[in-house]
């Protein structure tokens, strides 16, 4: 694949609000595979890392696919990005372009190649994760026990577990919510406490339902913040009015640049 191959398959998988120029560098590197330059909008690939067979190709693409994550963060936050380029917005759109690749045929997953590490994703995801789920949702059922028999006593319950369990007060909280929730331990523990934070009880499940289907967890952290913007009118118009500010800014500095060129010329 060449650079016009590789741009007009990212733009087949989503279109971009702002143009982008994708260049093969010609070059090898030890510490990445590409990057993205945000003020010229450039999508530089170091096309010596790959080999020319189908499965260099296809982790060109994936490198491709990411750097254009990139670019598409960098559109929405009017053609700027954070110094935190690599936030759980960045990932939810990388992997959001990436189902879309895969259902589109243009991108192979790189992990289905391997069957030992399919074999062993399944072991890891079974055998701990959801073990590991189901022995902190336990461990909320006791501890709920616990706080029962602390106000029997007469005595405080976050004293007991500061002073006999001696764990985080939020860890027993998050445990208990694990129970109290019946959170489904194949989500996995960590996923399961991010679950035990959402209040509203439709929204945790939603959640829960999108990691149980292969969402990733930014994926799923992204929608959930995005639905709380949706629903604060006062906080979208003032994100509406930074992200424009941003644009114009941005826009302003390219027009600029163009009007010095067209005079030099």
């Amino acid at each position: 694949m060449n650079q016009d191959q590789i741009k007009e398959k990212l733009l087949l998988i989503e279109d971009a609000p702002l143009e982008f120029s994708v260049i093969f560098s010609g070059k090898k590197s030890r510490k990445v595979n590409g990057l993205y330059k945000t003020d010229s909008r450039e999508i530089i690939l170091h096309n010596r890392n790959f080999t020319a067979d189908a499965a260099g190709s296809n982790l060109l693409l994936y490198t491709a696919i990411h750097e254009y994550a990139h670019h598409l963060h960098a559109c929405a936050q009017g053609g700027k990005l954070s110094a935190r380029a690599h936030n759980s917005e960045f990932w939810a759109i990388f992997h959001a372009l990436l189902e879309k690749a895969e259902s589109k045929k243009i991108y192979r997953d790189v992990f289905a190649d391997s069957p030992e590490l399919t074999a062993l994703t399944d072991t890891i995801r079974k055998k701990y994760l959801k073990e590991n789920g189901s022995l902190v949702k336990e461990m909320g059922k006791h501890l709920l026990k616990a706080h029962d028999l602390c106000t029997a006593i007469g005595v405080r319950f976050e004293d007991y577990v500061d002073r006999m369990l001696r764990i985080p007060r939020t860890a027993a909280t998050m445990a208990i919510k694990m129970f109290s929730y019946d959170l489904k331990p194949e989500t996995g523990a960590d996923n399961m406490r991010f679950l035990a934070g959402i209040r509203d009880d439709d929204d945790r499940q939603a959640a829960e339902t999108a990691l149980i289907k292969g969402k990733s967890p930014d994926t799923v952290k992204t929608a959930i913040r995005k639905k709380t913007r949706e629903e604060d009118p006062l906080l979208r118009l003032e994100q509406e009015k930074n992200r424009l500010e941003r644009t114009i800014e941005t826009l302003s500095k390219r027009l600029e640049e163009v009007k010095k060129q067209l005079e030099e010329r």
